[in-house]
């Protein structure tokens, strides 16, 4: 928050991501926190140590979720980390700096959030209607593939959000649905989210409905993301795959076209 509060430097890293001081200083000080644990630890902001594979635990940290929402001011910004045993996660940790909110999920204990005084629990919400239900999607990085999903979806309402607040939007009730065809999107990007979400009652798989693995040597989610509140989880898949039929069938039209 002393970063945020200042005039800080903006740079670029080699896949064009922003970076600041706040992501390294962050960076350094979980790793200092977490090392006397003793396991491996997988960091967007650090060298990945292959080794790490050999290993039944591992800690996956994104240090500064949010790197656009930081450098635009928006607030939207969050630290995730999350350890993972046996490529699944066992523990999510998120915490929100602009609003002090901490958000926490064991295995088989719950999510919770605490608000500096006291902890509630999360749920998600019971709506199964997909025309009653809310979406929530990224600020920055929304495709124009994803906007012609999102009215195929038939969704009542649509909002902006940064980080990794979208899934909390969907522990917390106040959002269904939550997606992303990108293959851009990294396990550090949803290695906490996954606690949170499952422990919250919802249900969190790639965009084919395929499990998520964890601590593999492709760090990519390959077939983007799909979180929601669990009872529409089979709708938006099975409207999914229609949309990716007729997307493959006027691709090969248009080749023979050609």
């Amino acid at each position: 928050m002393k970063t945020y509060n200042k005039n800080f430097i903006l740079s670029f890293k080699n896949d064009n991501e922003p970076v600041t001081e706040a992501d390294i200083e962050s960076n350094k000080i979980i790793q200092e926190s977490i090392y006397e644990f003793g396991y491996p630890i997988l960091s967007e902001e650090s060298i990945d140590n292959i080794k790490r594979l050999e290993h039944e635990k591992i800690w996956i940290v994104d240090p500064l979720d949010g790197t656009s929402d930081f450098v635009k001011k928006t607030g939207e910004f969050t630290i995730m980390i999350g350890l993972v045993r046996n490529h699944i996660p066992e523990l999510g940790i998120i915490y929100w700096p602009t609003r002090n909110l901490l958000y926490l999920a064991q295995k088989s204990q719950g999510a919770y959030q605490f608000d500096g005084t006291r902890w509630s629990m999360l749920h998600v919400s019971n709506l199964s209607r997909l025309d009653e239900c809310s979406a929530v999607g990224s600020r920055f990085h929304i495709s124009e593939n994803e906007r012609v999903l999102l009215k195929q979806f038939k969704i009542a309402k649509f909002t902006s959000r940064g980080s990794s607040l979208k899934a909390i939007d969907v522990c917390s009730g106040n959002a269904e649905l939550y997606f992303t065809t990108s293959n851009k999107i990294k396990q550090w990007d949803t290695c906490a989210s996954y606690c949170l979400v499952t422990e919250a009652g919802g249900k969190i798989t790639d965009m084919l409905g395929c499990k998520l693995s964890y601590n593999t040597k492709n760090l990519n989610h390959e077939n983007g993301i799909l979180i929601t509140n669990s009872l529409i989880h089979d709708k938006i898949l099975n409207i999914y795959r229609k949309f990716l039929k007729i997307a493959n069938k006027d691709f090969k039209t248009q080749k023979t076209f050609y």
